[in-house]
């Protein structure tokens, strides 16, 4: 068992969540790495201090460059605005310094490839945060699939929906503003993450974008509240994919469905302990969807917890998030998801504009860098 210090970019929502789960992962998951609350960065030394104080850092840092450069920082946490992530990652990556950067990759599908070249290309540890889609329930439904548990399938649809900005009332603030920071940089990518873990590449999509609320007190929006996309999948399935900020009553509509030749499977984040599972068998007399709670048998519960449907939370998947990042530090394998598997989800939601654009389908493919 060893330590490794662990410098955190960011104190706030994301940022407080990984240092939670960084002090806490040792001790759920035994790792062979257990981790030591370095340094903060913030966007001033003032915040730096305040969450050095509040959750437990050794140290605050000036800035993220001083930070990144820090001999006792062994591993970096990017939680700071998309805008920051490619200069932060580079620089960490240089120094041969594992990354792990919160989603969206980047602002911009060029600087999210130049992230991806240059953590490949230095063969250093690099994970991206989609945290969702690591809950029990949805492990499970991953086996699921990969069994075969619900035959062929035939058709898929996930959403990610909330209602942060659904009262027009709202005032305009730093959501309201920038391509990366609204419904499709900052929601949109779990559930296509969701879509590409689940069923595989996406071939084509058509999309329609809306700003509903275009104004609100104190400003002008410039980006989108919803949007809609048909999909295609490489393996040829169709498909859905629905993502607002407006949804009213929506708190973590983080839910898909899945139908198949056998069977169907639903899940909402909102009960993401439990899984709806469908399966054609039996007299038709008996056959409906079964409500199955997760427990100790699913994947990554029973270190949370010995009792069945006992449930875990949102802090357990972050939990679980910095378990698959120490692994890839303590292994130096890749764990997903990657850079790289953030680089995908970036090329869909590239296609996803293309598309709002032109009014057509286009293919994913096209925004896809050809190998040398």
């Amino acid at each position: 068992m060893s330590e490794i210090g662990i410098g955190i970019i960011g104190g706030g929502y994301m940022g407080k969540a990984h240092a939670v789960a960084m002090a806490s992962v040792g001790a759920v998951f035994d790792t062979p790495l257990r981790p030591r609350l370095e340094m903060v960065a913030a966007s001033t030394p003032e915040s730096a201090e305040r969450y050095r104080a509040a959750f437990g850092f050794n140290r605050a840092a000036p800035d993220w460059q001083a930070l990144v450069a820090d001999p006792k920082v062994d591993a970096v946490i990017i939680a700071s605005p998309q805008d920051t992530h490619r200069a932060i990652a580079e620089a960490a990556i240089a120094l041969g310094k594992p990354v792990l950067c919160e989603k969206p990759l980047a602002d911009t599908l060029e600087d999210s490839r130049a992230m991806v070249r240059a953590a490949e290309a230095a063969g250093v540890p690099n994970m991206i945060g989609f945290n969702y889609i690591r809950t029990p329930a949805s492990q499970f439904v991953r086996q699921l699939l990969a069994e075969g548990t619900i035959g062929d399938v035939t058709w898929f649809r996930c959403e990610h929906t909330e209602d942060f900005l659904s009262d027009p009332t709202t005032s305009f603030n730093w959501r309201c503003t920038g391509l990366a920071n609204g419904n499709m940089g900052d929601l949109a990518p779990h559930p296509i993450n969701a879509a590409l873990a689940l069923m595989g590449p996406v071939a084509k999509v058509c999309a329609d974008l809306e700003t509903v609320h275009s104004t609100r007190p104190g400003g002008t929006v410039d980006n989108d509240d919803h949007a809609q996309i048909m999909v295609r999948f490489a393996s040829g399935v169709m498909g859905h994919i629905y993502s607002s900020r407006i949804a009213t009553g929506r708190k973590m509509g983080y839910a898909y469905e899945i139908t198949g030749t056998k069977g169907a499977i639903r899940f909402d984040q909102e009960d993401q302990n439990a899984v709806w599972l469908y399966l054609v068998e039996g007299p038709e007399t008996t056959r409906g969807f079964r409500k199955i709670l997760t427990g100790p048998a699913h994947p990554d519960y029973l270190p949370f917890c010995l009792g069945p449907g006992h449930g875990t939370g949102y802090q357990d998947q972050i939990i679980i998030e910095a378990r698959d990042f120490l692994a890839a530090i303590h292994t130096g394998d890749p764990v997903w998801p990657t850079f790289r598997d953030g680089l995908a989800v970036a090329e869909v939601i590239e296609a996803i504009h293309t598309s709002a654009a032109s009014g057509a389908w286009t293919n994913v493919s096209d925004f896809q860098e050809t190998p040398e």
